[in-house]
């Protein structure tokens, strides 16, 4: 009988890693307002969805956090389950699936991530093409399309702030191979910290990066969402196909879209899905709604089809 009360107080995450997004104070959280032990899981999104397909017969885990590429992944595998938590009608159409297979609950913005000081006087860069200035050279760095998923979502919003879309990536690559007369930096892992130190002035990166730097390392720097706009990138949860504590993982869902779960996320610096969640003195601490309003729309299932051919167009005509 122990047993069994234990395992009803536990929910299994796969990619609920403590140093991303704050998941350290949400799986806290969870568990003072919940009674639910939720342990730490280091997964990354594609990892997560390899493990959920080996154990398909016998599940393991109760719920999954993924990119939002990946939740079409999980859904095509058959591994995940409609459920629909309780604050379903708040969540925006195009950012969940209509049947309840996966929904978002935070999401990042793609910008310029820059160490002021490392600029050496030059002007914090307002636009795409104040990357590709020659005042620039050897100071802009991004993380490796062809490896990297932010580094993809960095080209994806390049492009369609040049005027393509994501069945022509050519502005983008003509872009990436004026970027390289700059010399720019390209690293394959995240470079935070290269940021910090002022190795890379100005990084291609999501906007809680730049605001963990400022906020939480006191850091001089500055995000910037480009003039020709940019785009956001959704994390969705799901419940996991005959997990076994469906209850416990249904529990967890609720509460990452509640008002307090919300407001956790926030306060990480992730625009939460449910707006109204955002505390006054979080939001002030983004930039205003107008800097937002440069974020355009995309179809985040087609940009998760068309990433292995501009991979392809990457590394033939730009690397």
């Amino acid at each position: 009988m122990q047993g069994t009360a234990h395992a009803a107080e536990t929910a299994i995450c796969y990619n609920c890693p403590p140093e991303w997004a704050d998941w350290a104070s949400q799986i806290q959280a969870i568990k003072a307002a919940t009674g639910i032990t939720v342990p730490f899981d280091n997964k990354n999104s594609g990892q997560a969805i390899a493990q959920l397909i080996a154990e398909r017969q016998s599940p393991v885990a109760d719920v999954v956090y993924l990119g939002i590429g990946s939740a079409f992944q999980a859904q095509a595998a058959g591994v995940i389950t409609p459920y629909k938590p309780k604050k379903w009608n708040a969540i925006p159409a195009d950012l969940k699936d209509p049947q309840g297979n996966w929904f978002a609950i935070h999401s990042g913005t793609l910008g310029f991530f820059v160490n002021k000081a490392a600029l050496g006087g030059r002007p914090v860069p307002r636009s795409w093409a104040d990357l590709l200035k020659p005042e620039y050279k050897g100071m802009v760095g991004y993380l490796d399309p062809s490896s990297a998923f932010v580094g993809y979502a960095g080209a994806v919003a390049v492009n369609l702030a040049m005027g393509g879309t994501l069945d022509d990536f050519k502005p983008a690559i003509r872009y990436f191979q004026r970027l390289q007369q700059n010399d720019p930096i390209v690293p394959k892992q995240t470079a935070y910290a290269r940021v910090l130190s002022g190795e890379i002035p100005i990084l291609i990166d999501y906007d809680f990066n730049a605001y963990r730097a400022e906020y939480k390392d006191h850091a001089d720097v500055a995000f910037v969402i480009p003039a020709e706009g940019t785009i956001a990138m959704p994390y969705v949860m799901a419940l996991v196909k005959n997990g076994p504590h469906p209850a416990n993982g249904k529990k967890v869902l609720d509460f990452v879209l509640s008002k307090q779960g919300q407001a956790l996320w926030a306060h990480a610096f992730l625009r939460p899905v449910i707006p109204s969640a955002m505390s006054p003195q979080t939001a002030a601490k983004f930039l205003p709604a107008s800097d937002y309003a440069r974020v355009k729309p995309v179809n985040y299932e087609q940009m998760g089809k068309v990433q292995q051919g501009f991979v392809k167009l990457y590394l033939a005509d730009v690397r």
